[in-house]
């Protein structure tokens, strides 16, 4: 709690003006009949071709300040279409290969059996983590679960911000306070976990130590897509081809 109120400050004091962008992506333009729902869906329509490497979904990331407002049923159908992605279950067979290997959550046991409870349990808590702090607990809040690029501004300063939106965000109304929704959804999750973990890992701490993956997965994902086009912009410019010199004549 102590976190939350001082991430809070944080984001009353610099964070309504941080998400400039230095070059964003073209932005749609609807016609100025479009009522706010029909530019939201423009938004979200946009939002979901958004991958890093053409590969890795990027759904969440919002690269105008002043996008409009998602309504809740577009905030489920982002939602689903992350947690429905061929790469989220990908990620939870690698995930669950890395714990069959360190015999980690050892009362699955081993061997394809073993195999196939950890890739349940890996996605289960995916799913669980974005359905509840990316839908369900941002409509009940009024939240926007989505991560507003900064674009601009030093090193530590970007970083500071990636990180601290695990615990602020945007409201509906526009104004910035606690990411309530967030540190719900990786909490509720997190006790989801004690339903199919194995007996003797249930608990507490069990609850304790999901939601805080989640919240380490989080941070680092938004730090990635916060530096992630300055990246690309700089090896594109660093390999772009060189006009030619002409050979010296001896």
């Amino acid at each position: 709690m102590v976190l939350l109120a001082a991430c809070s400050t944080q984001a009353q004091a610099h964070l309504p003006d941080a998400p400039a962008p230095a070059e964003p992506p073209a932005a749609p333009q609807p016609a100025h009949s479009s009522s706010q729902y029909e530019q939201a869906e423009q938004q979200v329509h946009q939002e979901e071709h958004q991958r890093i490497l053409g590969v890795i979904p990027n759904f969440y990331t919002s690269f105008y300040a002043n996008d409009v407002v998602l309504s809740p049923g577009q905030k489920f159908q982002l939602a689903f279409a992350n947690a429905f992605d061929p790469v989220m279950f990908l990620a939870s067979g690698l995930d669950a290969g890395y714990e069959q290997a360190t015999d980690e959550f050892k009362g699955y046991g081993q061997g394809m059996q073993g195999y196939g409870k950890r890739i349940g349990a890996s996605y289960a808590d995916t799913f669980d983590g974005i359905i509840l702090g990316s839908a369900v607990f941002p409509v009940l809040l009024r939240e926007d679960p989505r991560y507003f690029r900064r674009g601009k501004g030093s090193i530590f300063g970007r970083t500071f911000y990636a990180i601290s939106t695990e615990f602020i965000t945007k409201n509906d109304n526009g104004t910035w306070g606690p990411n309530y929704a967030n540190v719900a959804g990786n909490l509720a999750a997190g006790g989801l976990s004690n339903l199919y973990y194995p007996q003797q890992d249930r608990g507490v701490g069990l609850t304790l130590e999901r939601a805080t993956f989640d919240t380490i997965e989080g941070a680092m994902g938004a730090i990635v897509v916060e530096f992630w086009p300055d990246i690309v912009h700089h090896f594109s410019h660093k390999h772009a081809v060189q006009p030619s010199q002409p050979s010296a004549q001896h």
